[in-house]
């Protein structure tokens, strides 16, 4: 389907832009959300007509988004949640949670606005898009962790699940028998293996 654009949409194109889209894209998400219009002859003529208006308009949101992200750009928000020893989240973080820790921070954004390329299932610091206006979008830091001091480590770099995995490793020895045969018992667990014939008198 043939569509004309009414603001900037990524991938796509610019304003007055006549571009092909799928059917479904065009029904289910342009046309409800009045950034396109079907690209007949009398749309293409209404749309000539207020280009002017259109642009002007588009320019006004431009500019008050452009304000907006001075507040909001670069900003940090944590979360604090539960989640198991591998760093797993029980759930997953939304964008309606983002957006109200950014308005508990004194920074106004809709969900709409909040891109999540992914889910966010595990504890870490992610880099998160808000797209204030179709020409304006800025990044924000999403800093989930299972306490406040866990989250202060990882705002400082701290890669908290290696570090956790590190201390494992360190605390984990193994018997080792140098002079042991591929496959053969050490000499430790040798000392305490029962002898054949103890087993079978056991037996």
């Amino acid at each position: 389907m043939d569509v004309i654009l009414l603001e900037r949409v990524e991938k796509l194109g610019k304003i007055g832009d006549v571009v092909s889209v799928k059917a479904g894209f065009a029904r289910n998400y342009l046309l409800p959300n009045k950034k396109a219009l079907r690209a007949n002859e009398a749309n293409k003529k209404v749309f000539e007509a207020n280009r002017a208006t259109i642009e002007a308009e588009n320019a006004t949101r431009r500019t008050q988004a452009e304000k907006d992200a001075t507040g909001v750009d670069g900003k940090a928000v944590t979360l604090i949640r539960q989640a198991s020893n591998t760093g797993q989240l029980y759930g997953s973080v939304s964008v309606r949670d983002i957006a109200e820790a950014l308005e508990a921070e004194g920074a106004k954004v809709a969900k709409n606005q909040i891109v999540l390329d992914r889910p966010i299932k595990a504890i870490g610091v992610n880099e998160v898009r808000v797209q204030l206006h179709p020409e304006v979008s800025v990044t924000i830091k999403v800093n989930v962790a299972r306490s406040p001091e866990e989250a202060e480590l990882q705002s400082q770099g701290v890669d908290v699940m290696a570090e956790m995995f590190e201390k494992d490793e360190s605390g984990f020895t193994e018997d080792f028998d140098p002079n042991a045969e591929p496959g053969d018992l050490s000499a430790i667990n040798r000392e305490e293996a029962p002898a054949e014939g103890e087993e079978q008198a056991e037996a």
